[in-house]
């Protein structure tokens, strides 16, 4: 059973509260649960949270809810609890809660690579950035992989190193989504934080430096995430301004 999964937390210390945070008439959450329900390759989405409030919206608007433990440290913590109570759950997908226009048919993709390539333990998504501005971020995790597409590492800082060229030819934005086997999502959860992952605030380093081989699916481009109240206002007027046929579908 292929599953996609979305940890929710009501606590951040740039924006508490956002997963109910309502843009363009509904809450964030219900959003990303939305688009994720459209992916034909899913066969079924859940919200995962120790919030009450966010457990007690999402039954309201239709979703699966599995309330999880208060302790986790990381969204791959919490989904991996979920996971461990169900072993129907072979392929799981991991969509970040900040991510209102995920493609589904992103998601597909994911599923569909996994599938067909077994050797593939983990698979993670990301785009060229359209605004070189924006690569400068600490707050956009860029990505570099290998010639067959594996990724070699993730970082807050600007890589590659761009030179004398003023703009790099392969500058990836990642994106907040994971595609894990249920014994690789298992595994790397009983991993202790390791240290190139807390030099970065990066969870996916951790798997990185324990082994496992991470793929890239790199695409034409990707879709906003919502980090902090102003991205909710700028994404608010992107809705509003958008015909409801040119989001992506």
């Amino acid at each position: 059973m292929n599953i996609a999964i979305i940890p929710a937390r009501w606590g951040s210390t740039r924006f508490p509260g956002k997963p109910l945070h309502v843009i363009a008439g509904k809450p964030l959450l219900q959003r990303v649960w939305e688009r994720c329900c459209r992916a034909t390759k899913i066969d079924g989405t859940i919200i995962a949270t120790d919030n009450m409030r966010i457990a007690e919206a999402a039954f309201d608007w239709g979703a699966e809810v599995a309330l999880t433990s208060s302790n986790h440290q990381s969204g791959t913590d919490r989904i991996a609890e979920v996971v461990s109570r169900a072993r129907e759950f072979s392929l799981i997908v991991n969509v970040q809660a900040d991510e209102p226009l995920i493609n589904p048919r992103l998601l597909d993709r994911l599923v569909s690579i996994l599938q067909q390539n077994r050797q593939i333990e983990m698979i993670t998504a990301a785009h060229p950035f359209q605004n070189p501005a924006e690569a400068e971020s600490p707050h956009q995790v860029k990505v570099v992989a290998d010639l067959s597409g594996k990724a070699l590492y993730f970082s807050r800082s600007l890589i590659p190193y761009p030179g004398n060229r003023k703009w790099p030819l392969r500058l990836l934005r990642h994106q907040g989504v994971y595609g894990f086997r249920r014994q690789t999502l298992l595994r790397l959860v009983k991993w202790k934080p390791t240290p190139l992952e807390q030099a970065e605030s990066l969870e996916q380093l951790r798997a990185l430096e324990n082994g496992v081989r991470v793929h890239v699916l790199v695409t034409k481009q990707g879709s906003p995430g919502v980090d902090t109240p102003e991205d909710a206002a700028a994404l608010e007027q992107i809705i509003a301004r958008a015909e409801i046929g040119s989001l992506p579908q």
